[in-house]
């Protein structure tokens, strides 16, 4: 009889926890909103930096621009809605998305193998690879160069990973905001500063006593949009949106409203854009 009672004692155990398991799992499917469901709102909530110049910041006047808030600008108006810009850092991108906290990412998120477990990437709209910036008098053009030195980088980044993964003997200063990153190494903090190339030549370009030295010290990845998993409408919504807006070459005209500003000629549109998903 004992053990009667127990096995019975055991299944509702077990049958209290898989409800519990289930209803967890409905919650986080249904924590992300449908296009029909940001189309009633009025609004679609997209997760962006704030201090990533020249592709996501907020200006002087508390103004978002750059490269990902002119497509979040199109975006928003082509579903016919308002923008709610959710202010995020490397770390926190995927946790604003699945948590609900924002509908879409858009915060030069590059695709990789571990983060297409995570969400779900729609076609991407630029490429990149990981650069190198050193200062002027101590400058570093080769990885060899850098073996036991000490390098910033962003948590959350592909910089900080591919340092951990095929540089284990660099010395690592990791910083949640590239405000935060930039400032440090100004201040004389690390050897070098590492992120994707393009970024720290933005940089340099605005700042005196340093040079790029290594633009490309991976294979180009693409950046692209991402959703939370399963949001099958938004997903495929996007993905006609960026081929749709090929025929008008939008990332170009984006390039140029944007970061030709900043890049002059140091910089060419078609080592940057990605037009119609192609990458």
């Amino acid at each position: 009889m004992p053990k009667s009672i127990n096995l019975k004692i055991i299944l509702h155990i077990f049958i209290a926890f898989t409800l519990i398991v289930l209803s967890s799992c409905e919650n986080l499917t249904s924590s992300y909103r449908s296009v029909e469901k940001i189309q009633k709102s009025g609004v679609i909530r997209i997760a962006v930096y704030t201090d990533k110049k020249p592709f996501s910041y907020i200006d002087e006047n508390g103004n978002y621009q750059g490269y990902d808030i002119y497509l979040a600008n199109r975006i928003a108006k082509d579903l016919g809605v308002e923008v709610e810009y959710v202010p995020v850092i490397s770390s926190s991108r995927i946790e604003a998305l699945n948590s609900g906290k924002a509908d879409l990412l858009l915060a030069s998120f590059t695709r990789t193998i571990s983060r297409i477990s995570l969400v779900d990437f729609a076609l991407p709209y630029m490429k990149v690879s990981i650069g190198v910036l050193s200062r002027e008098g101590d400058l570093y053009y080769n990885m060899k160069q850098l073996s036991g030195k000490t390098i910033i980088v962003n948590k959350g980044t592909t910089a900080e990973s591919f340092f951990e993964i095929n540089y284990p003997n660099t010395k690592l200063i990791k910083y949640d905001s590239y405000q935060e990153a930039f400032s440090a190494f100004e201040n004389g903090e690390g050897d070098a500063i590492s992120e994707d190339g393009i970024e720290l030549l933005a940089w340099s370009l605005e700042h005196v006593g340093y040079k790029l030295t290594m633009d490309s010290i991976n294979s180009q990845e693409a950046i692209a949009p991402a959703v939370q998993k399963g949001n099958s409408t938004l997903l495929s919504w996007l993905n006609a949106e960026i081929k749709y807006l090929a025929f008008e070459q939008f990332f170009h005209k984006d390039f140029e409203a944007t970061l030709r500003p900043i890049f002059g000629s140091a910089a060419n549109a078609d080592t940057i854009v990605v037009e119609g998903g192609l990458f």
